[in-house]
């Protein structure tokens, strides 16, 4: 009886590693993606082209689930700030201070939203209701809406930290206005995306479930 126990443990703890090295290989996986992504753009608006990377990092939160996509998009940052040429515009320490700085910290708190409203991949999600496809809707939605958010108030502190009310809430809304039309595309685009590639996810990251 114990050695079928013993077995039967150690079964359970190789199949744990393997998941656990599988989750590993696609936050890295996502973390380089969304290093390319940097550098990908669609000329759609006259001097604001719209940039893929905040809809990989999204994606990310949303197919990962929970805490991954944070992590994937944390790996990234952490490459930026050791140098390592990921960002579109200089690296380092200094991207931080930008008026992009802003943007880049809400990837990993605009992930980290969308992955938890979103939950762990589940194979059978295969089949989606109308209600799982609201929810992973939602998590788009405020993936998008937390970077955004997070952005607005880097560039509100860095302009003008005593500024009227008035002015405080001109300064809050460029930072997110412009940036609607592309961000609603995307976030169109997101939802069946994320819809169909979860089950496929879940399969090598979170295969119990």
């Amino acid at each position: 009886m114990n050695i079928t126990s013993n077995k039967v443990q150690i079964k359970d703890n190789t199949q744990t590693v393997r998941i656990v090295s599988r989750q590993g290989v696609f936050i890295s996986l996502f973390a380089a993606l969304i290093c390319v992504s940097s550098f990908w753009t669609i000329p759609l608006i006259p001097g604001l082209p719209i940039v893929l990377k905040n809809l990989v990092i999204v994606l990310a939160g949303v197919l990962l689930g929970t805490w991954r996509g944070a992590a994937a998009a944390a790996l990234f940052l952490l490459a930026g700030m050791l140098g390592i040429p990921v960002f579109a515009n200089a690296g380092g320490i200094a991207a931080f201070l930008s008026p992009a700085g802003g943007y880049m910290i809400g990837y990993v708190a605009g992930a980290l939203a969308a992955g938890f409203i979103a939950g762990t991949p589940l194979i059978k999600d295969k089949k989606p209701t109308l209600m799982y496809t609201m929810r992973i809707a939602a998590a788009l939605f405020i993936g998008f809406a937390v970077i955004l958010v997070c952005g607005s108030l880097w560039l509100l502190y860095l302009n003008d930290k005593s500024a009227e009310p008035k002015a405080a809430a001109g300064i809050f809304w460029s930072g997110i206005v412009p940036f609607i039309p592309g961000d609603g595309i995307k976030f169109i685009l997101s939802i069946p995306l994320a819809v169909t590639l979860r089950p496929i996810a879940a399969c090598y990251i979170h295969p119990r479930a």
